[in-house]
């Protein structure tokens, strides 16, 4: 990140890019509503199959462009809306987190249930992006790695309702429990401080802890 700040291509040179630190407001826009719209049309209008064969193929088209704007800056320089809505200054000649967000929608979708890979990617959709903006707004007690407890709050609260909305059948206290445990168990792995891009992780371990905990509860898969 230093060297990207110290050694500017001529597009960051000419409009301050994000830091991490920043709301930056249109990329965690376009985070949810991705996550969001493929939430939907996976649970509407798709098979497992058809899902694979369709994310897999975003995939490979998302690293292909991917390696173009890295290798050839010349191509992209004046693509602003990418370079300045959507880029962190930390990703502008590296990977962005673009792909690992839909490596990691394509790995939940490949390795688990429908109802429980959709409830995975409801909560990347909406938990990583409703706890940045909450903790950066009304974060005012930091916990250990730095991030705020408004802004994991938020998280549980996104995670809770993810699973109430999906796993609707069975009694009503079985599925209480389930999202709160749930929602509880990925907020503590959320706070820990891995080196992988929690695009990747989040949606993954979500749904490795999701359907065991189902389970465990009694609370039927949809």
């Amino acid at each position: 990140m230093e060297q990207d700040i110290a050694n500017p291509t001529p597009a960051s040179s000419e409009r301050p890019m994000h830091q991490r630190s920043d709301l930056h407001l249109t990329r965690r826009m376009w985070h949810m509503s991705a996550g969001l719209f493929v939430a939907l049309v996976y649970g509407r209008f798709l098979m497992h199959q058809q899902a694979v064969y369709i994310i897999g193929g975003v995939s490979s088209l998302v690293y292909i462009l991917e390696q173009i704007r890295i290798n050839y800056p010349d191509l992209t320089k004046n693509n602003h809306f990418i370079n300045f809505s959507l880029l962190r200054a930390e990703e502008e000649l590296k990977e962005s987190s673009a792909l690992p967000f839909i490596m990691g929608l394509l790995l939940t979708i490949l390795s688990f249930p429908k109802p429980v890979a959709l409830t995975s990617i409801i909560i990347l959709a909406l938990g990583d992006p409703m706890s940045a903006i909450v903790g950066i707004k009304w974060g005012s007690h930091r916990l250990a790695n730095g991030k705020s407890l408004e802004g994991s709050g938020a998280f549980f609260v996104a995670c809770f309702f993810a699973v109430m909305l999906i796993f609707d059948q069975g009694p009503f206290g079985a599925r209480l429990a389930l999202a709160f445990w749930h929602a509880l168990l990925i907020s503590l792995f959320e706070q820990v401080p891995l080196r992988l891009d929690d695009n990747l992780t989040i949606p993954i371990v979500s749904a490795f802890l999701l359907w065991p905990l189902s389970v465990f509860f009694e609370v039927p898969i949809p």
